[in-house]
């Protein structure tokens, strides 16, 4: 029940009437698998628009692109985990005094430059591969 009986008053104004309803798992899987293929921010405002019959925009996922981003995520992670530890090795390079931590750090920095151009690698070939399934 609602103190304002305005259902579809403007967009502006605030919502203070509530619709309890219960689904079960299977249809609440339904309509939250049909939610995230919609570009609705909130399920409350995805059923808004389908109960209302207002228009609502799908989006469409392409999976290859899909996956060249899940990879492209991973090794960033990567390339930023070996640029910390190259800047925290920079910064430890302005503080040395003795010239054995030295050695150790030039010893040190020739292994993350190593990991760093394989990581480079591995993103020009992931690119390469994506690139060679788009132009078929």
């Amino acid at each position: 029940m609602c103190e304002n009986d305005d259902v579809m008053r403007d967009a502006k104004s605030n919502r203070t009437c509530t619709i309890i309803c219960r689904l079960t798992p299977g249809e609440y899987q339904q309509l939250e698998k049909k939610f995230k293929a919609s570009t609705c921010r909130k399920l409350s405002e995805f059923v808004r628009k389908r109960l209302f019959d207002r228009p609502y925009v799908t989006t469409y996922r392409n999976a290859s692109l899909d996956d060249f981003m899940s990879e492209m995520m991973k090794l960033r992670t990567e390339l930023n985990a070996l640029g910390n530890n190259f800047n925290q090795a920079v910064k430890k390079l302005h503080t040395l005094n003795q010239i054995p931590e030295f050695k150790h750090w030039l010893i040190t920095h020739e292994q993350d430059k190593q990991k760093l151009f394989g990581k480079m690698d591995v993103i020009k070939d992931s690119i390469n591969k994506i690139a060679d399934k788009w132009l078929l």
